[in-house]
């Protein structure tokens, strides 16, 4: 099916727009993905997040059949990849984390000879995403910039109205402005039925437009969930100097406050998760010296919540290949 066959009815079709079961990938040795079981509804905006390295971009092209899969299984757009890689290619919109174009075509001419490739013979977005995203598409690409080839990379994922789009690492090198324009196209093409897989390391990025979130580190999934409860898991980082030794059961007892460390005398880090009011009361009965405030980062929430299960996973790991 090409993709100016599909109508409403596959955008409201019960199936699942993505499967993947026991999904598993080795380099020889070296571990790429370990047993990834995830469901990506139609019509959702599911972020993908995990540190460089974890294996997200390792799922992405193994579930477009660009590399193949150790064991496990995964269908995409109900098609078997390994059957129809080309079918399941030319069904999504794809930006690669590494996207490379062909430096001495216009972006026009580009984008162009890319629906060509694919066979779309339907109506375009060329000219529209062109304009949202400010970009020129008479100028050669060798004359881009790092952003304004993002920007290429971004209208050719869109252009052909695609049920699935598929981005990794999506906002490199824009600019805020254009951010903002990327995530308004997002929310448009959820409230069109279609269906956005997101890669990031960017915690706040995912948190912006995702309706659910799945973390991957060290090539297990170890946590998918609704964006509302993962919000309510994140929070604040606030470092704090005073002008002597402070208990950091003060904080630590304080209701939302889920973690206190104690770096240096008269130093506390304080993580807190949802209203910070009375962690300012209880600051204010004290003399501040410094106060710095920053959302949670994504490798600190990671330490925060998972640093117990990976090494038993580890261990269990190494108990398994032992057997084996």
């Amino acid at each position: 099916m090409l993709l100016y066959e599909y109508g409403l009815s596959d955008i409201m079709a019960p199936e699942p727009v993505i499967e993947m079961r026991k999904l598993t990938k080795y380099y020889g040795r070296s571990r790429g993905i370990i047993d990834v079981d995830l469901i990506v509804e139609r019509g959702e905006v599911f972020g993908f997040l995990g540190p460089n390295g974890a294996g997200k971009s390792t799922t992405i092209r193994t579930i477009l059949d660009y590399i193949r899969p150790t064991s496990g299984f995964a269908r995409v757009n109900g098609m078997d990849p390994q059957k129809e890689g080309a079918k399941v290619r030319r069904s999504v919109g794809y930006l690669p984390s590494d996207f490379e174009t062909y430096h001495g075509m216009t972006a026009r001419k580009y984008l162009r000879t890319l629906l060509s490739m694919m066979e779309y013979r339907g109506r375009d977005r060329i000219e529209e995403l062109a304009e949202r995203f400010q970009l020129d598409l008479d100028r050669k690409i060798k004359e881009f910039s790092r952003g304004n080839r993002q920007k290429v990379g971004l209208v050719s994922a869109f252009m052909h109205y695609p049920l699935l789009v598929i981005l990794d690492e999506p906002t490199t090198g824009l600019d805020p402005l254009m951010q903002q324009e990327f995530y308004n196209l997002v929310h448009e093409e959820k409230e069109a039925g279609r269906t956005v897989f997101l890669s990031s390391h960017i915690l706040a990025e995912v948190e912006a437009i995702c309706d659910r979130v799945g973390i991957i580190k060290e090539g297990r999934l170890i946590v998918v969930e609704a964006m509302r409860s993962f919000k309510e898991k994140t929070g604040k980082i606030m470092q704090v100097r005073f002008d002597r030794e402070v208990d950091p059961s003060l904080f630590s007892s304080i209701r939302g406050v889920a973690h206190v460390e104690v770096p240096e005398p008269a130093e506390l880090t304080i993580t807190v998760s949802g209203n910070i009011d009375a962690v300012i009361k209880e600051l204010a009965r004290h003399t501040v010296l410094e106060l710095d405030y920053e959302d949670m980062s994504l490798e600190s929430l990671f330490l925060k919540y998972y640093e117990k299960e990976l090494p038993n996973r580890r261990k269990a790991d190494a108990a398994g290949g032992a057997a084996a």
